[in-house]
């Protein structure tokens, strides 16, 4: 019967052979989830054998990853903030960038808004994280995926925040209100080159229509400035995540519009990433 760490020295090579990103780490979270511990408890058990139901339920989750579909949606989880969400093919996996995108907009919005929009809401981190940050305010979470909305109250219900977020099918502004303090978004933004060049966790699994636009990237990030603008409040602030390109542009259409305080805002790796603007 092998050891702990032999199974997992050996999972991390067969990732290695298939050009998994980190294929130890990689290996050591799925060791944790088939073991039902912590990803750190695994280097207190290095010598436990390996029984056949463990390894029965390691298997397939190597043979997932392996294929490249990503890590989160192998585990089924993925943290966000102080949240842990769903996370499956029906919406984009929750990334780190995102959090940033939150956390920017709660610096921000002070005090906290009646009333914030979260625009193709997806797993409804966005929604649910603000709901969690703001709990006096009526947050909204619009997708045109109804996939995706029954993920989003999935985790809403998960997170013990069912009743404070609302979720509805729009594309886009089709079934939103007015009168919002915050609109905050992280739309599809790639272009089709850049996804054709993405890694095959992205390419091959997340939802294609989440992640590309029209235009360069541009069309969806322009419905959402355009149609923010007269469903603001005086001094309400809108939030975007965008592409690495779009930022001169933004900012110009903004401007056109008649928004104030434009910020083109990298993230912590010095990619331009986030975009805020307010209605005067």
């Amino acid at each position: 019967m092998l050891a702990l760490l032999e199974i997992l020295t050996r999972t991390a090579d067969y990732f290695a052979e298939k050009k998994v990103p980190q294929p130890r780490a990689q290996a050591e979270w799925i060791l944790a989830e088939a073991l039902g511990c912590r990803r750190l408890d695994l280097f207190l058990r290095f010598d436990q054998p390996m029984e056949e139901p463990v390894l029965a339920k390691l298997r397939p989750l190597v043979r997932r990853r392996a294929a490249r579909e990503p890590l989160q949606y192998v585990l089924g989880s993925a943290p966000f903030l102080d949240l842990k969400l769903k996370c499956d093919r029906r919406a984009l996996v929750p990334r780190p960038e995102t959090e940033e995108l939150v956390a920017g907009v709660v610096e921000r919005a002070r005090p906290a808004p009646a009333k914030a929009l979260d625009l193709g809401t997806g797993t409804g981190a966005i929604a649910l994280s603000l709901a969690n940050a703001w709990p006096e305010a009526a947050v909204e979470g619009l997708d045109a995926s109804a996939e995706a909305l029954a993920l989003a109250g999935e985790n809403a219900a998960a997170n013990k925040l069912e009743g404070r977020v609302s979720f509805a099918p729009s594309d886009w502004f089709a079934a939103a209100g007015e009168s919002y303090g915050v609109i905050v978004s992280n739309p599809p933004y790639l272009t089709r080159a850049e996804w054709e060049s993405a890694e095959p966790e992205v390419r091959d699994w997340e939802p294609y229509g989440a992640l590309v636009a029209d235009d360069g990237g541009f069309a969806d990030l322009e419905k959402i400035v355009r149609g923010a603008f007269d469903r603001l409040l005086s001094g309400g602030l809108l939030a975007l995540e965008t592409g690495i390109a779009h930022h001169d542009r933004l900012a110009s259409l903004a401007g056109d519009l008649g928004y104030t305080g434009i910020e083109c805002v990298k993230d912590l790796s010095k990619r331009p990433r986030f975009f805020y603007a307010r209605r005067p």
